[in-house]
């Protein structure tokens, strides 16, 4: 399989994306499909799209060369769409899958490189019902290999999969970015889920792949108000992109064209409608001075390797003005001369070795800025940072703010696998926006609070700070803010053996923690946090994972609960046997070391639960037509007598010891094939729907 060497145009930048130096918010529309018999003048729509100012179009198959060509020729990247048998059942017809793979590869290989095209949604919104009969896990893995291959032949490109909120734990691991299709109506409702999302999307960047408003249903004004708050709110809450859905009322689907819906923001003649204006008009804020004075505080001990790449990073902040502080904890390198010698519009303070809250404290200290903003020695703060956390502080009730903390791209395969462990300075979330722990290197605190807790215990020399730190705040009734895009690039300990110092560190800071904090505790030493410990990966199936799919699977918004977070996955460039070897080697030691450490007792990695498994079934399909689809099959089953199951269960209904579960594959605009598993006696509930659906 050859690979295709380009120029990349588009690229992940954290939570955000970037062409070259410059952050780009993607600001897309989707185009088609379109009816046949109604051919579209690519480059002079692309010119109008552009003057509406969008930067990027999405379609729904992979286009040819000649529309390709008129993106190009109108400075529009193109993220194209792998249409195949997406809405049938591909894990028991594993030819689906082989053709989609042919389409692919074959297509990448013509037009891979091509310099409009930017990425590739590798599916769209599979039905929560198929999902459930073919089994999570088992979609999961077929998209996860679509990327695989993609990667393989055009590794330049960007690739995902463009999730709905009813398989909202369909993330997956090799995506480059969280891509949903979102349909919500209410302001408070979306920008409430868009909050969610971004904890579910992990270290990467959300993106809305699809918003829309139908126009016949509500009026063209009511369209483009919609529009007008929801590219308001997608910004405001740190999205990397949003997608107006569409560009054309013209709409072809399912071998015939869409009529009674009109979602486009020009009419099925071309004219635009309130929305196009609305699309065109809307300005991305930049970032501005702040609102609040800061003081960002680094300390370091031993940081001359480190140091000059920080400092570089924090003067390119945007915001301010701002004052920088290093607090040189007792090196015995040049720390101090270089920050001396190459920033000297830095405030340094040179200190006998006295630990890291104490040298937190002196910065405080010396500082002059109403919020004190703390990161580390090995941190790059990202450009936005205090702009972003400036933003949370406009909120009186919050004392303290922070973000991730992502770890840059490995350049080793220890690397890799260190960046992949558990054990990684985490912030921990009570829910979507509040955090119970913000770890020190991304975490600013007003000044006036800071002084109220008597700051850092000095009694912490290297780790365990912030967490003590954290834990006084809300015991002082403080309100902590989790900013999803004041985010710092965090370098993970560049070995492994460098990684279980780190870990044998923050377990003899936990003995310190247990002694000042012993409710916090269980009797084995764990931490007992109210919220979850941020993993860093998307919020995704795994094997222990509970899916809460809603009576009969018909839940608007289906979550999962897992027994920990998933981690972030193995860079696919050092993904190999041996590396995953390693990585679950030290995923089973981590623990271990660090309770041996703790209090001297040894503490084993919970193993995952295998997933559920329902053995003595059968399985049918039953073709009907479209007027009699799963919701008339359903009611029809619940009007005999049968049981709507739990809302976890795997099946739809129960009716004794007999159990059902139903999913359903579009064929085309007037046909369905019903697929029925059945546990139990089956004869008397086939006869049932046969009849049924059968009847005129």
């Amino acid at each position: 399989m050859s690979k295709i060497s380009s120029k990349p145009t588009l690229k992940t930048d954290g939570k955000f994306f970037r062409i070259g130096h410059e952050r780009v918010w993607l600001r897309t529309v989707t185009y088609g499909p379109f009816p046949p018999d109604r051919s579209m003048d690519h480059l002079a729509e692309f010119a109008r799209i552009r003057s509406a100012n969008f930067n990027s179009i999405r379609l729904f198959s992979l286009p040819e060369k000649k529309l390709l060509d008129a993106a190009a020729d109108q400075g529009l990247l193109v993220f194209a769409g792998l249409n195949w048998n997406q809405y049938q059942d591909f894990v028991s017809h594993p030819r689906y899958i082989s053709s989609a793979i042919v389409q692919l590869t074959e297509w990448l290989n013509q037009l891979g490189s091509h310099p409009a095209l930017a990425g590739i949604y590798i599916a769209n919104e599979i039905p929560t019902d198929l999902v459930r009969w073919m089994g999570p896990g088992k979609v999961k893995a077929a998209l996860e290999r679509l990327i695989e291959i993609g990667r393989g032949i055009a590794p330049h490109l960007l690739f995902a999969y463009a999730n709905y909120p009813s398989t909202e734990y369909l993330e997956l691991d090799q995506a480059d970015f969280t891509a949903f299709n979102i349909y919500l109506e209410q302001p408070v409702a979306f920008g409430s889920y868009l909050k969610r999302l971004q904890n579910i999307a992990g270290d990467r960047p959300l993106v809305v792949s699809e918003f829309g408003l139908d126009s016949i249903r509500n009026s063209p004004e009511t369209q483009s108000e919609t529009f007008s708050w929801a590219l308001s709110i997608a910004h405001a809450e740190e999205t990397a992109g949003f997608t107006a859905y569409a560009w054309s009322d013209l709409w072809f689907n399912a071998g015939m064209e869409i009529t009674d819906w009109s979602f486009g923001i020009t009419d099925r003649n071309g004219n635009p409608k309130p929305a196009f204006h609305t699309c065109r008009d809307f300005k991305t804020p930049s970032p501005s001075k702040t609102k609040h004075t800061f003081s960002v505080i680094v300390c370091t001990r031993n940081g001359a390797k480190r140091i000059a790449s920080c400092l570089r990073a924090i003067a390119s902040l945007a915001g301010g003005p701002f004052e920088t502080i290093v607090v040189n904890d007792g090196s015995m390198d040049d720390t101090a001369q270089i920050v001396a010698k190459e920033f000297p519009e830095v405030r340094l303070i040179n200190l006998s070795p006295s630990g890291l809250s104490a040298a937190r404290n002196i910065g405080a200290e010396h500082a002059t800025g109403k919020v004190l903003a703390y990161t580390d020695d090995d941190c790059l703060p990202d450009h936005e940072w205090l702009f972003r956390l400036d933003r949370a502080f406009e909120n009186p009730n919050i004392a303290a703010a922070g973000g991730p903390n992502l770890p840059p791209h490995a350049c080793s395969v220890e690397e890799a696998i260190v960046n992949a462990a558990p054990g990684a300075p985490s912030h921990v979330l009570i829910d979507d926006t509040r955090a119970e722990h913000l770890p020190g290197c991304n975490i600013a605190i007003r000044r006036s609070v800071f002084y109220e807790i008597d700051g850092f215990n000095p009694v912490f020399e290297t780790a365990g700070d912030d967490v003590d730190f954290c834990w006084r705040l809300h015991d002082a009734n403080h309100e902590l803010a989790f900013v999803p895009g004041a985010f710092v690039w965090h370098h993970r300990r560049p070995t492994i053996c460098g990684f279980f110092k780190q870990q044998i560190g923050y377990g003899r800071a936990e003995r310190l923690l247990i002694k000042l904090h012993p409710h916090r505790f269980s009797k084995q030493g764990e931490a007992l946090w109210n919220g979850f410990v941020y993993s860093g990966g998307p919020i995704r199936i795994g094997s222990d994972s509970v899916i809460y799919h809603g009576p009969m699977g018909q839940a608007g918004y289906q979550s999962i609960s897992n027994h920990m977070l998933p981690l972030r996955a193995l860079d696919y460039r050092f993904k190999t046997r041996a590396a995953e070897c390693v990585l679950k080697t030290i995923t089973v030691l981590h623990p271990i070391v660090r309770s041996w450490f703790r209090n001297r007792s040894i503490q084993f990695s919970k193993i995952s639960a295998e997933p559920k498994l329902y053995s003595g079934y059968s399985e049918f399909s039953l073709p009907s037509s479209t007027d009699k689809d799963r919701d008339n099959l359903l009611r029809h089953l619940l009007s005999k007598g049968w049981k709507t199951a739990g809302e976890s269960d795997d099946w739809d209904l129960e009716n004794e010891s007999t159990r059902i579960l139903i999913a359903t594959e579009k064929l085309d605009h007037q046909h369905l094939n019903h697929l029925i598993r059945i546990w139990g006696y089956s004869e008397p509930v086939i006869d049932t729907m046969k009849q049924f659906l059968h009847q005129s």
